[in-house]
Order: structure tokens, then C-alpha cells, then sequence
């Protein structure tokens, strides 16, 4: 029986994440977080998981949000190679991701550069989602740079973060407010060579059929303009998969 996500998260995890923290900052009281997690822990699911975790580090971690940051920095280790592993990998960075979710909503700068950190190892949307919904006109404008960005982890959370109905995530759509924004970042990934960066772009776009279906007939009828590279053409298939279903139950 293979294991369950939520069951990488345990006591095991979370003692070896405090040593961690407790190894980076003396200001960490290990012994507290200890006693917060381990009562209820492994009776929990996921994300009531991954919660717990986060606002316990932060109920041991007597620092500011910017001191927090600085020593979840030392902790993150080497960037990852290519586009796998950040969930085999980097899973153990979750709840420091989750952290970012829950407190660093208010400190833009901050918050985007660490996640830009974090994605290198794990993966940043979840901790991206938050600026995205109070400061759509600036994130948008980030995520159009990374787009561009020589690292392709940085160029996947371009389009990752924006999706309507991420998993683990609330469904958002402030996206649809800035639709150039979104058209443009996607149209300088849709060439990427990446698979991760592929399968991001196409499961954005199918997001997007869900939720308004001429505006996902907008942005293929305009890329279907000119020859397709092969990664287009493979996003446009993936991409049109609901629609094709809903074309079959039809017929």
C-alpha cells in the first residue's frame, strides 16, 4: 500500500525539523515545539498537518517576519537539479512554505524573494497565492519577469502560482482581471522544453476552460496562428482535455 502524503508529515519529520530549525537559530525553542505537535499530530489530514507545523514554528520562533525568513534561509539547501524532485525532495519544506502562506501576506518583498528561494528547492505558489490576492498588480508584473527567468523552477511557479484551481489551494480568479498579464506569461512559456513547465501551462489553460471558455479559445485561436513547436502543441492537447470531454458527452 503506498503511503499516504499526509503520513510523511510525521513525528519522525517533526522532530527532525526541529533539530533543523534549533540548528540554525539558538532563539528556536525546540522543547515547546516538540510538546505542541506531538500530542495531535498523527491523528491529523494534510493540511490541518502542515498548519499545526507552521503556526507552532511561529509560536517557538520569537523573531520578526524578516529574522523568521532568515533562518528558514539557512536551512533550504542546495537548489534542486532540473524540474523533478520538488515534492520526492524538497517535501520536508512544506510547512516553511505554509509559514509564508499564513504570515507573510503583508510583506511583499519579502515573501516574493523567499518564495523565489523556496521554489528553487520545493516549490512557491502556495506561499505566492496570498500576494497574488492583495497585491494582484504587483505579483502579476513579478510573475511576467520570472517568466523569463534562466531558472526553469522559477519559470514553472510564473505560471504554477496563477492557476485558477490549484490543488491544496483556494480557487482564485483575479487572474481573469489582468488577462493580458496572464496571456503574455503563458505565451513566453509555451515554447519551454521543460515537462514540469509544460504540464503547468496546459493544467493552467484547462483551469481556464473551466472558468470562461472564450477567454481559453482567445489564447489558443492566437498561438494556433503560427507553426506550433512540439511543447505547444503538447499544452494544447493537455490543455483541451476537458473540453474534449464535454465535445464527446455531447456527440
Amino acid at each position: 500500500m503506498a503511503k499516504k502524503v499526509k503520513d510523511y508529515y510525521d513525528l519522525a519529520y517533526a522532530r527532525d525539523l526541529s533539530r533543523r530549525l534549533k540548528e540554525a537559530s539558538p532563539a528556536f525553542d525546540e522543547r515547546k515545539f516538540r510538546l505542541l505537535v506531538e500530542k495531535d499530530l498523527e491523528e491529523l489530514e494534510f493540511s490541518q498537518r502542515q498548519e499545526l507545523l507552521a503556526k507552532s514554528i511561529k509560536d517557538c520562533l520569537p523573531l520578526s517576519y524578516e529574522d523568521s525568513l532568515k533562518v528558514f534561509e539557512k536551512i533550504l539547501g542546495p537548489e534542486l537539479e532540473g524540474g523533478l524532485g520538488m515534492f520526492s525532495e524538497g517535501y520536508w519544506l512544506w510547512p516553511i512554505g505554509k509559514y509564508v502562506e499564513l504570515y507573510g501576506d503583508k510583506e511583499f518583498e519579502l515573501s516574493a524573494a523567499f518564495s523565489k528561494e523556496l521554489t528553487k528547492r520545493f516549490t512557491g505558489e502556495f506561499s505566492m497565492r496570498p500576494l497574488l490576492a492583495r497585491y494582484p498588480k504587483a505579483t502579476m508584473a513579478l510573475l511576467l519577469e520570472w517568466s523569463r527567468d534562466e531558472n526553469l523552477r522559477v519559470r514553472r511557479l510564473a505560471s504554477e502560482c496563477m492557476r485558477i484551481r490549484l490543488p491544496w489551494a483556494k480557487r482564485q480568479t483575479v487572474v481573469l482581471d489582468y488577462f493580458e498579464d496572464f496571456t503574455t506569461i503563458l505565451t513566453n512559456l509555451k515554447d519551454d522544453r521543460d515537462k514540469s513547465i509544460q504540464k503547468s501551462v496546459a493544467n493552467n489553460l484547462n483551469d481556464l476552460y473551466k472558468e470562461d471558455p472564450d477567454k481559453f479559445e482567445k489564447i489558443l485561436q492566437t498561438w494556433q496562428k503560427e507553426e506550433l513547436s512540439p511543447s505547444c502543441a503538447w499544452i494544447i492537447k493537455h490543455a483541451s482535455r476537458t473540453k474534449n470531454k464535454k465535445v464527446a458527452t455531447e456527440d
